[in-house]
């Protein structure tokens, strides 16, 4: 088989197992929210508001169909694109609730999977490049420790320490009250500011992502050194690296173009995989520093038993899960051909 032919093959599989793998997390959500102990409809209307009351609601929300019914009444559904209506937000789109508070998110994510990436591709090339020595037990240690620690936690204490103590950052929420937000072209703050070239307000929408992508971009960043690390060093004790060294190749010269290229493979696979990290180090991110993102409105919905809002953003995060996964393993197969035959 041609390699062409080969990578078309291994595209289309993943593109038809895609629909069975969001099924999958359709489901999966589905029933959990129906299993959890809790009643949307007491969250509404209180625990001691009148039985005829609750079942009129229930008839209202389709809460008294069976289980059965309710699961496909929602596939079909979400075939026309529609996720319903907010319990708690007086009815509001759950679209539209999706691209409110998505955006936020959206530049959180992006800014910290930046961070994680250079912190821990350099940390880890640092570490692989000077075996045995304090460099090397420092990477380690750097990894263990920024993939052990709480994400609530670190970001509680640093904002303790620079929002707090030395008051050098803010806090709190995303762009401060008293001061008119960038006009709406993306949705990221930091980028609609560039492109209407107001830097002040690029200053200061800046100043806010510090914090809270600094935290999770950093305990993200010991994923990829362990990855890196541990591959680098794999890669400098190839044959054909032996031969460059033969051949009198500057050291440098074969780290970066030789080894370096084939140890960051594993990195690409790792990279959409820490996608699925990235959004639940964001739900508990946005909560500790009040991000007003999407995965902060996640976690309002769970404790609103709001399900139409839980369900439709779990969705849309598995959508994105599954679509990074899918053009994860597209580059890999591109880049490596072995993946795909």
């Amino acid at each position: 088989m041609s390699r062409s032919k080969a990578l078309t093959y291994y595209i289309t599989a993943r593109l038809l197992l895609a629909p069975l793998q969001l099924l999958t997390i359709i489901t999966i959500v589905f029933l959990l929210l129906r299993a959890t102990p809790g009643d949307p409809v007491d969250a509404i209307l209180g625990a001691r508001a009148p039985e005829s009351a609750k079942e009129e609601m229930r008839k209202q929300l389709g809460l008294n169909l069976p289980l059965w019914l309710q699961y496909f009444k929602y596939i079909g559904d979400l075939l026309r694109f529609d996720m319903g209506k907010s319990i708690s937000s007086r009815g509001q789109q759950v679209w539209d609730i999706i691209w409110q508070y998505f955006p936020a998110t959206a530049e959180l994510a992006i800014y910290s999977i930046a961070i994680a990436l250079i912190v821990g591709i350099a940390v880890g090339v640092i570490s692989a490049s000077r075996p045995g020595t304090a460099l090397d037990l420092g990477g380690r240690l750097f990894g263990i420790i920024t993939y052990a620690l709480p994400i609530f936690w670190a970001g509680m204490i640093l904002q303790l320490i620079f929002a707090v103590q030395f008051d050098l950052l803010p806090l709190g929420t995303r762009y401060p009250a008293t001061i008119s937000a960038p006009d709406t072209i993306t949705g990221l703050y930091s980028i609609d500011s560039l492109l209407k070239g107001n830097f002040t307000q690029f200053l200061t929408a800046v100043q806010y992502l510090i914090l809270p992508c600094f935290t999770l971009g950093i305990l993200l960043s010991g994923i990829f050194e362990r990855i890196v690390r541990v591959n680098l060093k794999q890669t400098m004790k190839a044959d054909y690296v032996e031969a460059a060294r033969a051949r009198g190749i500057p050291e440098k010269t074969i780290l970066f173009s030789h080894a370096f290229k084939n140890a960051l493979i594993p990195v690409i696979t790792v990279l959409g995989l820490t996608f699925a990290s990235l959004l639940g180090g964001a739900i508990l991110t946005e909560v500790t520093f009040s991000w007003p993102g999407l995965a902060n409105r996640l976690y309002q919905g769970i404790s609103e038993r709001d399900y139409p809002v839980v369900q439709g953003i779990m969705v849309f995060f598995g959508a994105i899960v599954v679509g990074a996964s899918i053009l994860i393993d597209i580059l890999n197969a591109y880049v490596d051909p072995r993946i795909r035959y």
